[in-house]
């Protein structure tokens, strides 16, 4: 009976364990080379999806960063109102956010921000939300 209770007791502290872990990482990794977006949770894949990033005459920017701040239904000062849905930003005015320029994803076409198809930024957007922005993390690199 005791070996039970040890084991029982070892297997609730191992479930506490794991769901504290759920606050941990969430690694949006961005190539440029290849435009994709690979998300893992604790070193496990979760997605890979296209994006387009940076055109020719504008960067995206190469780092690591903490998610800073998110906009559900984000419009662009900059660029004409220009809708961003799901935008989590990143770096000023930087963001992970939607396009309805489908036909674009998987190649540079974006003023700089990292552009997902819609149901892909929703997704994101919601796991930012759930993780939370410092334990979010954007990684852009060649």
């Amino acid at each position: 009976m005791r070996k039970f209770f040890v084991a029982s007791l070892a297997l609730l502290l191992m479930q506490f364990h794991s769901s504290s872990a759920f606050a941990a990482n969430l690694i949006a990794k961005v190539s440029l080379s290849s435009q994709t977006m690979t998300v893992s949770q604790n070193g496990f894949v979760l997605y890979r999806w296209k994006v387009s990033t940076a055109r020719k005459g504008y960067v995206t920017p190469q780092g690591s960063w903490s998610a800073k701040w998110l906009s559900r239904n984000h419009r662009s000062r900059k660029y004409d109102d220009a809708p961003m849905p799901y935008a989590v930003f990143f770096n000023g005015g930087y963001a992970v956010h939607a396009t309805f320029d489908l036909k674009r994803l998987g190649r540079p076409a974006s003023h700089g921000c990292i552009r997902l198809h819609p149901e892909n930024a929703a997704e994101f957007f919601a796991l930012a939300s759930q993780y939370g922005l410092k334990n979010t993390k954007i990684v852009v690199s060649r």
